[in-house]
């Protein structure tokens, strides 16, 4: 059995530890935060608690898988209890869910969402990267030149919806799809379309007590497993000997010798791929040359978007208010490409992205009494896309850390919010406004990209640094590599990478 050390105690760190120690290696978990998780934050204040990261729960069998692969079932850790579809309210003043019957049109679009996730979910999302060759060897299968038809790789999910749909409306419910990975729809290819059949099918799940209790569960079925998790223990670098990973530094000065090292670390970070002045990579020089490819790759990908939120503590209760809403902008004057447009710098505002004017904003507002400390109180999370941090550089980002931003802007979200039906300012008893500088502190995550690199073109998803790296003994976990971010995609990847264990 190897000894390994896993860099990073996020969502796929731990995930990737539980399995390995169940499988008998000899695991140690680093972490730099004085908590585990990750992106999957947690915040208190005065008797109201918040996730911070993500608040919607897909693809509950990725959680099963973990949990039957490591001892007892999910069940006896957690319990999953299933939410009212999302309810999408647009300035018009109608509401669409996901689940309502919108058409023929949308009855062929589904069809064809659910297509593409039964040629893409055995061959991709849960199978190791292999680059541009992945799509040819699934070209190779028979039926394969069907299949990649099927996934349409030279268009965009922007297209496909166009293609079936006449609502703007309609076609903005598909939009959202590509916010899941950090993209931008116009450019984000159309096999995204599977995250629609599987929201749809799979349903949307919580955790009473937030989801932050499923990192806590992860985190217990490691160290049940025998896996060490050390937090306040920071990486500074990952130690190589005759060209192969061999364990890593600590901030402290302390060397960690592995045979494998699992990195749960920003891949950009990790690589040394648009970092900013004075970031000195996790990686040595002396890899430059073995790892030339893969950062080439990353750096021809574009970082996904970030976002702000506002956690809010709020008197009295909302009638009519769903778990999940989000309220679009004026889709006949163009809002939603304006906001991608600011996001990313595209468009009219090529080269210079910003904070959006008028953004989509989603509400997550659990009905749950452990995370108020009364009945007539509420706590929100309201998240809205923006662009990420780069106080270096104008053309890539915005200086979130800018003197007054982050509370200007947080006013100017309750305000939009006010404009579309949702006026909770006179209600407010406490608000916690986090940033893409504020993501990028607390978690490593290069600009406060939520998801790592985007889906951002035909070929972004075989520059996604894969979970085998070219350093032998080293893999890669977690929402910044293969398949991607969001709950269910990390613990795939820690799964893929668990199994990589033998080969590294």
């Amino acid at each position: 059995m190897a000894r390994v050390v896993v860099v990073g105690a996020g969502l796929g760190g731990l995930a990737a530890a539980a399995r390995l120690a169940a499988l008998g290696h000899d695991v140690t978990v680093c972490e730099q935060a004085e908590t585990v998780g990750g992106k999957l934050g947690w915040f208190e204040h005065e008797g109201f608690a918040y996730d911070t990261g993500p608040s919607l729960l897909t693809w509950p069998d990725q959680l099963r898988r973990l949990f039957a692969a490591t001892g007892a079932p999910l069940e006896r850790s957690l319990e999953l209890r299933p939410v009212g579809p999302t309810d999408h309210r647009f300035t018009d003043g109608s509401r669409l869910h996901l689940s309502d019957d919108l058409g023929p049109g949308w009855r062929r679009l589904l069809d064809r969402a659910r297509r593409i996730w039964d040629v893409t979910e055995g061959p991709f999302l849960s199978s190791p990267l292999d680059g541009p060759r992945t799509l040819a060897g699934l070209a190779a299968r028979r039926g394969g030149l069907r299949d990649v038809a099927t996934i349409a790789p030279g268009t965009s999910l922007r297209a496909l919806a166009e293609a079936h749909l006449d609502d703007p409306r309609h076609v903005a419910l598909v939009d959202r799809m590509a916010t899941y990975t950090g993209s931008d729809p116009r450019r984000a290819p159309a096999a995204l379309a599977s995250v629609l059949h599987l929201e749809l099918t799979g349903g949307s799940w919580y955790t009473p007590g937030g989801l932050r209790r499923v990192v806590d569960a992860v985190a217990d079925r490691a160290r049940q497993r025998g896996a060490r998790l050390l937090t306040g223990a920071r990486v500074d670098e990952v130690l190589l000997e005759g060209g192969r990973a061999a364990g890593v530094r600590l901030a402290d000065g302390r060397r960690l010798p592995a045979d494998v090292v699992v990195a749960n670390a920003d891949a950009a970070a990790l690589y040394g791929v648009r970092t900013p002045p004075g970031h000195r990579p996790l990686l040595p020089r002396a890899s430059a040359a073995r790892t030339r490819g893969a950062r080439a790759a990353l750096a021809a990908t574009t970082p996904s978007l970030s976002g702000v939120v506002l956690l809010l503590a709020l008197q009295g209760r909302t009638p009519d208010l769903a778990h999940h809403t989000v309220l679009f902008p004026d889709l006949a004057r163009g809002g939603y490409d304006d906001e991608f447009d600011a996001v990313f710098g595209a468009g009219r505002r090529r080269g210079r992205p910003s904070a959006v004017p008028d953004p989509a904003v989603y509400v997550s507002a659990p009905d749950d009494p452990a995370l108020r400390p009364h009945d007539d109180a509420e706590a929100w999370f309201v998240l809205v896309n923006a662009p990420r941090h780069a106080p270096h550089d104008p053309r890539a980002g915005v200086d979130w850390s800018a003197p007054g931003l982050a509370d200007a802007y947080a006013d100017h979200v309750l305000d939009v919010m006010a404009r579309r039906g949702l006026d909770v300012r006179g209600r407010v008893l406490h608000r916690e406004v986090r940033t893409p500088a504020d993501l990028e502190a607390a978690t490593g995550s290069l600009g406060g990209s939520i998801y790592g690199s985007s889906s951002n073109g035909a070929r972004a998803a075989f520059l996604r640094p894969a979970n085998r790296s070219p350093v032998p003994g080293l893999l890669l976990v977690g929402g910044s590599s293969h398949p991607g971010g969001g709950i269910p995609l990390v613990l795939a990847s820690a799964a893929i990478a668990a199994g990589l264990v033998g080969a590294a």
